[in-house]
């Protein structure tokens, strides 16, 4: 897997806002076979930052009718990475 690839892009909530905040910690949507490994290299690598931790979770797409027809969002996967201390991202900083 191409390491440009594994990071789909970035998640600005404010969930996310607060964990930045206060643990250091950035979330991305990323591709759903990559694993913890993965996405610490692609983080490394593309914003050059040391990472501490990965954790991961698979969202489950949520259901939309629409009318009498029922569909469904794909499901995705999302990783929060913390970094080390002093470290930021530059993306969610507004630059």
């Amino acid at each position: 897997m191409n390491l440009e690839t594994v990071i789909r892009k970035p998640l600005i909530t404010e969930k996310a806002a607060r964990q930045k905040e206060n643990s250091n910690e950035y979330f991305f949507a990323v591709d759903g076979k990559a694993t913890k490994d993965l996405i610490r290299l692609a983080v490394e690598k593309l914003f050059k930052v040391n990472v501490v931790s990965v954790h991961t979770l698979n969202a489950h797409g949520k259901r939309k009718r629409f009318g009498r027809f029922v569909g469904k969002a794909p499901n995705w996967k999302k990783a929060i990475v913390r970094l080390k201390k002093g470290e930021t991202i530059k993306i969610f900083e507004g630059a």
